[in-house]
């Protein structure tokens, strides 16, 4: 079921702080005991932190290197998806939330264990601030996917075919990013998208291609982060 998503003025950056408070309000959805996944980027980074301010005693499976750093320091227990099987929770963050909670991600890299560690929980729960939400999927312009190195020839061709005009991810030192996965990101330049689950089939159809920035129906809460620090929580409808 569609819906509007709150007229929000657009946001700068948020600030460590009204993060902080977006990561303290996600610990109602965990209890001490639990095994949690814990995502990538900004939000999620406050999530854990907040984890570690209040002492839950929690299990923790990373999505990437970076989250996994963050969470030893923390010291919060990791253990891996072969040690828990299914997961109370996820927490992570997104890059574009549509009006039905269908979601872009992989801005970190990290979209394919992203998914996987999603796939492996029982409730889904993303933290994300106000100039995520967008009416149509795309709208921010980029769609990350992740390729196996050998493929990548194929897959740049496939994708120039489709107009979707990509381009290899840099890493800071200029070479080519390689994923937790030691495989590469390709970025797609794309404008809104029409229609997200054809256009997931058809990237997915590419050899080579391990898995697309496009998190359809995985949500099941996303918490939204103001200008004003006001946190709106948005449900998906069943």
């Amino acid at each position: 079921m569609s819906r509007n998503l709150p007229c929000l003025p657009r946001s700068v950056e948020p600030t460590r702080e009204s993060l902080a408070e977006l990561g303290r309000a996600a610990l109602r959805y965990v209890k001490s005991g639990q095994s949690v996944g814990l995502g990538s980027g900004r939000a999620a980074e406050a999530f854990i932190r907040a984890l570690a301010e209040v002492g839950l005693n929690v299990r923790g499976v990373p999505t990437s290197s970076a989250s996994a750093e963050l969470a030893r320091s923390q010291k919060i227990q990791l253990v891996s998806l072969d040690e828990v099987g299914r997961l109370d929770a996820d927490f992570d963050g997104a890059d574009e939330v549509d009006p039905q909670l269908n979601m872009v991600k992989g801005r970190g890299g990290a979209l394919v264990r992203e998914k996987v560690v999603a796939a492996a929980s029982r409730r889904r729960i993303f933290l994300v601030w106000d100039e995520k939400l967008v009416q149509r999927l795309g709208q921010h312009g980029n769609l990350p996917i992740e390729v196996l190195p050998f493929a990548a020839p194929v897959v740049l061709r496939e994708l120039s075919k489709m107009g979707l005009k990509p381009k290899m991810r840099p890493n800071d030192e200029g070479g080519q990013f390689i994923s937790d996965n030691g495989n590469l990101i390709i970025d797609c330049r794309v404008t809104a998208i029409r229609s997200p689950s054809r256009l997931d089939r058809t990237l997915q159809s590419i050899p080579g291609v391990v898995g697309t920035g496009l998190f359809l129906g995985i949500a099941d809460l996303v918490l939204v982060l103001s200008p004003k620090g006001k946190i709106t929580t948005l449900r998906r409808s069943r």
